[in-house]
C-alpha cells in the first residue's frame, strides 16, 4: 500500500510505503538532511533584553527538499550538555531546618545504554524528521532552566510553533529559517526529564502536537521531591530538590545571569514546611489535563523509585477523566526505556503508534487492549484498564498479639487494649525494619495476614490510616507494604510517607501538640503486584527513611492506637484469599 505524504501534484516525489499497518523504511539515512536552527521563545528568562533561544538540530529525509512532507518526532533534553557536579541538601538534621551541604550531587548525565538515541536512525527512514532539542538555559540553548514551570514549557512548545508557522527560527547567522518541510504534524517523546517535557507542553492544547510518549515521566514535580507534605527523595539521590537540579543542566554559556531564576527556586520550593504551595502548583501538570489534545502513551516501570509510580497513576487517571485517547505499558523494571528489554515489540508498537497519529494510517494500535502489563515473572499481558478491571477497595484492619507481629485481617480487632509504641531511628533502613516481623523491635510495628490461600493481586493505591500521638512536635510517618515469602523473607512492595503536620492537608502545616492524638491517613505509591499463594502480606510502620525522608536524630516516641487504624487495598475481586 502507497500513502501519500504530499500534495498533490508534487513531481513524483517518492512517498511514504506502509505494509502491514506500518510505514517501511525505504528513505536513505545517509543522504538525510540536517540542519541546526536556534527557535525564538515568547519570554526573556534570563532577562537580557533579548528573548530566549531553543537550540535545535534536524535531520529529515532528502526528499523533502523536492515537496516530500514529512511530520516530526520530537525529543527536548537538558540533558544533552552533560551535568554540572551541584552540592545538594543536607538531610541529617531535625525537621524544618535545612540547610545546603558541602557534598557534591550524585546527579549524572544519562548513559547512551539508559537513552539510546535510536529515533533518528529508526523514523528517518520510514518518512519522518527527527528534532533534537536542548531545553532552555543548556547546551546552546539560552534562557534560564526553571524545573518544569512555564518557561521551560515554552521554550519546549516553541518549537512546535515554529514547524506550524507561529514562530520563528534562525541559523547560527541569524537568517530566518523556514519549516516548510514539514506538515506540521509532531509527536513527542523521551525518557525521564526528556519524557517529562511532553506533558506539560500537552496540556497546553498547543496546535500541531498530536501524540505523546511519555516513558517514566514526571506529572506532578510535588510528588519527585514531596510526599504528603514531607520532604522526600528521589530514589538515590537524597538531597535533591528543584534548586540544585536547575543548577545541574545550566551548561549555557554564562551561567551566572541565572542566579536570581536559582534564588526563586530555592525560595518557591520552601523545603522548610514541604507544603504544596503555588510554586508546585505551576509544576502539577495533572491538574491541567483537561487541556490535554494529544493522544497519550503511557510507559512506566513498576519499580521505579526515582520517578515514583504516582507520577503515571495521577496522569493516567487524569487523562481518562478527560477522555484522552490513552494507552500504558508497565513494565517490571525501574527507571527504564523499554528499548532495553523488549526492543522489537516496542519499536512495533512505536512505529505503529506515531504511524496512525502523524500519518493517519489506519493500523490496529488502538483496537488493541488499552494496557500491557508485565507480571512478576516477566510474561506480558494485555488488559482492558488499569486498575485492573474488577479491583475494589478492601478494608483491612489491624490487631495485637501476645507476641511476634500483629495481624491484618478482614475483621475489626476486639481488643480495648490496642496501644502500641514505636521509636523513630533514622539511622536505621526499611529493608532492615521489614526484616524478621516476629522479632521485637523498638523502631518499627509489624503486621500480617496469615498465609494466603490463593494469590492475592493488587491494582492501584494503597492508603494506610493510623491513630497516634507523638512526643515531639515535628517527625515522619513512613509505611511499607511487604511481601512475606517462605520463612518470613521479606520484600518491600510499595511504600508511602507523610509529615504528620500536614495533617489536615499538604497545603498547610499544622504544628502538633506531643501527646495528643491525631487521625493520620496518607497513601503509598501506586502498584500492581500479585502475593503469591502461601505468602503473607505484610504493613511496617516507622518513621523515618533513611533513603528518602529528612534524618532527625533518634528518640521520637509513637503511641499508636490500632484499633482505630486500618488499611485499604485496591484488591482485584474484592480481596478472596485474605
Amino acid at each position: 500500500m502507497l500513502m501519500g505524504a504530499s500534495p498533490p501534484g508534487n513531481g513524483g516525489v517518492q512517498n511514504v510505503l506502509v505494509r502491514d499497518g506500518m510505514t517501511q523504511p525505504i528513505f536513505s539515512m545517509e543522504e538525510a538532511i540536517t540542519e541546526t536552527v536556534f527557535v525564538e521563545v515568547p519570554l526573556d528568562s534570563d532577562k537580557d533584553g533579548k528573548r530566549d533561544r531553543v537550540h535545535a538540530d534536524i535531520i529529515r529525509p532528502k526528499e523533502t527538499e523536492k515537496g516530500l512532507k514529512v511530520p516530526v518526532i520530537f525529543e527536548m533534553s537538558p540533558y544533552r550538555a552533560g551535568l554540572n557536579d551541584v552540592p545538594v541538601y543536607d538531610v541529617d538534621h531535625e525537621l524544618n531546618a535545612g540547610k545546603k551541604s558541602g557534598g557534591m550531587s550524585k546527579l549524572e548525565a544519562p548513559k547512551a545504554a539508559d537513552f539510546p538515541g535510536y529515533y533518528d536512525n529508526y523514523f528517518v527512514p520510514r518518512g519522518y524528521a527527527v528534532i533534537l532539542a536542548e531545553s532552555i538555559g543548556t547546551g546552546q540553548s539560552t534562557g534560564c532552566p526553571s524545573t518544569g514551570d512555564y518557561r521551560e514549557v515554552l521554550g519546549t512548545k516553541a518549537v512546535i510553533d515554529w514547524l506550524n508557522g507561529t514562530a520563528d527560527a534562525f541559523d547560527a547567522k541569524g537568517n530566518k529559517i523556514n519549516a516548510d518541510w514539514t506538515t506540521g504534524k509532531v509527536g513527542m517523546t523521551g525518557v525521564s526529564y526528556n519524557g517529562t517535557l511532553p506533558n506539560p507542553v500537552a496540556a497546553t492544547g498547543v496546535k500541531g502536537l498530536k501524540t505523546i510518549v511519555p516513558v517514566a515521566a514526571i506529572s506532578s514535580w510535588y510528588d519527585y521531591y514531596r510526599s504528603n507534605g514531607a520532604v522526600t527523595a528521589p530514589g538515590g539521590y537524597q538531597g535533591e530538590d528543584t534548586d540544585n537540579m536547575a543548577e545541574a543542566i545550566l551548561t549555557r554559556e554564562d551561567p551566572e545571569v541565572c542566579r536570581p531564576v536559582m534564588e526563586e527556586l530555592t525560595e518557591g520550593q520552601d523545603r522548610e514546611s514541604g507544603d504544596y504551595n503555588a510554586f508546585w502548583k505551576a509544576r502539577d501538570y495533572a491538574s491541567k489535563a483537561h487541556n490535554v489534545r494529544a493522544s497519550v502513551l503511557v510507559v512506566h516501570g513498576l519499580n521505579d523509585w526515582n520517578v515514583k509510580t504516582k507520577q503515571f497513576a495521577q496522569w493516567w487517571q487524569a487523562l481518562g477523566t478527560y477522555h484522552v485517547p490513552r494507552k500504558l505499558w508497565l513494565h517490571q523494571g525501574g527507571h527504564a526505556n523499554p528499548y532495553s528489554f523488549r526492543k522489537d515489540e516496542w519499536l512495533t508498537t512505536l512505529n505503529k503508534w506515531f504511524d496512525y497519529w502523524l500519518y493517519d494510517v489506519k493500523n490496529d494500535v488502538m483496537k488493541q487492549p488499552m494496557v500491557d502489563i508485565q507480571r512478576e515473572d516477566k510474561s506480558w499481558h494485555t488488559e482492558s484498564k488499569w486498575p485492573a478491571k474488577n479491583t475494589s477497595d478492601t478494608k483491612l484492619y489491624f490487631s495485637k498479639q501476645a507476641e511476634g507481629a500483629g495481624l491484618i485481617g478482614l475483621q475489626t480487632s476486639k481488643n480495648e487494649n490496642s496501644i502500641q509504641t514505636f521509636l523513630d531511628d533514622a539511622m536505621k533502613k526499611a529493608d532492615e525494619l521489614a526484616e524478621n516481623p516476629n522479632e521485637e523491635n523498638e523502631n518499627r510495628l509489624a503486621f500480617m495476614t496469615g498465609e494466603l490461600n490463593k494469590p492475592l493481586r493488587i491494582s492501584g493505591t494503597p492508603k494506610i490510616t493510623i491513630q497516634a500521638s507523638l512526643s515531639k512536635p515535628a517527625a515522619n510517618l513512613t509505611a511499607l507494604l511487604v511481601d512475606y515469602g517462605p520463612d518470613n523473607q521479606a520484600n518491600i512492595v510499595t511504600r508511602g510517607w507523610m509529615d504528620p503536620q500536614n495533617v489536615q492537608s499538604s497545603s498547610k502545616s499544622k504544628s502538633l501538640i506531643p501527646g495528643k492524638s491525631y487521625s493520620f491517613s496518607w497513601s503509598m505509591q501506586p502498584d500492581d503486584y500479585v502475593f503469591e499463594k502461601g505468602h503473607k502480606l505484610g504493613i511496617v510502620i516507622l518513621s523515618s527513611d533513611y533513603e528518602y525522608t529528612i534524618r532527625p536524630k533518634a528518640g521520637t516516641k509513637f503511641e499508636v492506637n490500632m484499633s482505630k487504624s486500618h488499611l485499604i487495598l485496591p484488591v482485584k475481586k474484592g480481596g478472596t484469599g485474605l
